[in-house]
């Protein structure tokens, strides 16, 4: 079959990157020992820089089906050529591929068929997507996905939720992010505490550091520290020290 002749070629060019001792570290560094967030990833330590040369010799011979395949892989690096290849099919697709991709994407990020399945994987894509596809169809009540994504017991649905956010957040836009970090302030996970910090932090930087200041000021107090701590990574010293003054001074 003519694309899975594509789709071996693309590996097989891909596969000539792999180094064992980068796949090494980069176990490490992604947390796949037992019962880390990405326990049992397999590297081929392949850098991204790599992994978007190679998609780009190959852009426009691999198709939506080729990304959902590679999507299955076992491989973390196939995975994230996966969700690149989502992102780049996104960008030139016309309106009803739009939305098979956006659906695509949906299911590969949810529950049990979760491929979608890190946090570079989420990060790098969220926003291109689902962000897209979303505020592009204010009118239709869409981003009611959002919350249900955000409420979900999958750490990399509740990433996506406020993630997506970014798209809104460069369009000046930051109430949904709000809404969502307030959801997910309780969030058991890390991971979750510094990508809603980021979000929050994105707003000060598009749309005004007041606006996030309000939102700080009344929240502050109960925050992750992490989430806190991401969130006024633009202040100046003399805020971020009376920021976690506040919510330290709270807890006592």
């Amino acid at each position: 079959n003519y694309h899975m002749n594509n789709l071996s070629l693309f590996k097989k060019s891909l596969h000539k990157y792999k180094s064992f001792e980068r796949a090494k570290i980069n176990s490490s560094f992604f947390k796949t020992g037992k019962g880390e967030y990405g326990e049992g990833d397999v590297f081929l330590g392949i850098t991204v820089p790599n992994i978007r040369k190679v998609l780009k010799e190959f852009f426009g011979k691999l198709k939506v089906d080729d990304a959902v395949e590679l999507l299955q892989s076992k491989y973390h690096e196939e995975r994230f050529a996966g969700v690149i290849l989502l992102v780049s099919l996104y960008k030139v697709a016309d309106e009803k591929n739009k939305k098979l991709i956006f659906k695509t994407y949906l299911k590969n990020s949810a529950g049990s068929t979760c491929r979608i399945n890190n946090w570079d994987l989420v990060d790098v894509s969220a926003s291109h997507i689902v962000g897209d596809y979303l505020f592009n169809r204010q009118d239709l009540g869409y981003r009611s996905c959002l919350y249900k994504l955000a409420k979900s017991k999958n750490l990399c649905e509740r990433r996506v939720a406020v993630v997506s956010t970014f798209t809104f957040i460069k369009n000046k836009e930051y109430e949904d992010t709000f809404k969502l970090c307030e959801i997910l302030m309780n969030d058991k996970e890390v991971l979750m505490h510094k990508a809603c910090g980021w979000m929050l932090r994105e707003v000060g930087k598009n749309c005004g550091q007041d606006i996030l200041n309000n939102f700080l000021d009344k929240h502050a107090s109960v925050m992750p520290r992490t989430m806190l701590r991401y969130a006024i990574e633009r202040h100046s010293e003399k805020d971020r020290r009376r920021m976690m003054d506040q919510m330290l001074a709270s807890r006592v």
